[in-house]
């Protein structure tokens, strides 16, 4: 017995194999997000997920580009909640946290040593504007320097699950001390709202 094929929008097949490559993501890492597995589960052969994008890495980068739009929209709905409790600053960054968790830091740092560069810009850009409008000095400050607060955040906050807890325990921490992100997301709270004169 055949099955009979489903007739699909490019768009809509996109979409499809992108969350099937992002549940992939979530659930393995960036070793699980091969093409087989992502047709499987969308319920087409290999041929159609490389119709759709080419190559691995080709599906490897649309993914990625998929979660940093997936990043921008999570933060900007994010930020008008937690502007309105009083902007603190440990939420936001656990929020940010939760995305790169998901696989995406992993998938970036991947993709980086493979020799891909993403040239946008701006992904975090909510971000910077909202942290900018609350610092005190905000007039007499560049808000260059705040765009660099975040990006050493959002570097930590993208090798954390690859590096974190070896990175810790370089710095002799040990145990719980090295496993748990957690100290270290406080420590990054602490630190960013004392270098960008937050309340």
């Amino acid at each position: 017995m055949t099955r009979s094929r489903v007739r699909r929008t490019p768009d809509e097949a996109r979409r499809l194999i992108l969350d099937a490559a992002e549940s992939l993501l979530v659930e393995g890492g960036v070793a699980a997000v091969q093409v087989r597995a992502v047709a499987t589960r969308v319920g087409m052969t290999d041929a159609g997920v490389n119709h759709h994008f080419g190559t691995r890495e080709g599906l490897l980068e649309a993914l990625l580009r998929h979660g940093g739009k997936k990043i921008h929209a999570g933060a900007q709905e994010v930020l008008g909640a937690w502007l309105d409790r009083g902007a603190d600053l440990a939420e936001l960054v656990d929020v940010l946290a939760k995305f790169y968790r998901q696989g995406y830091g992993e998938l970036g740092v991947a993709l980086h040593a493979a020799g891909w560069r993403d040239e946008g810009s701006g992904m975090l850009n909510p971000v910077v504007e909202a942290l900018h409008a609350l610092r005190p000095d905000a007039a007499d400050t560049p808000i260059d320097d705040t765009r660099l607060a975040v990006a050493a955040l959002h570097q930590a906050l993208a090798t954390e699950s690859l590096y974190g807890p070896a990175f810790r325990r370089s710095a002799g921490l040990t145990g719980r001390k090295a496993t748990s992100p957690a100290p270290q997301l406080r420590w990054w709270t602490t630190h960013l709202t004392r270098a960008l004169g937050l309340q």
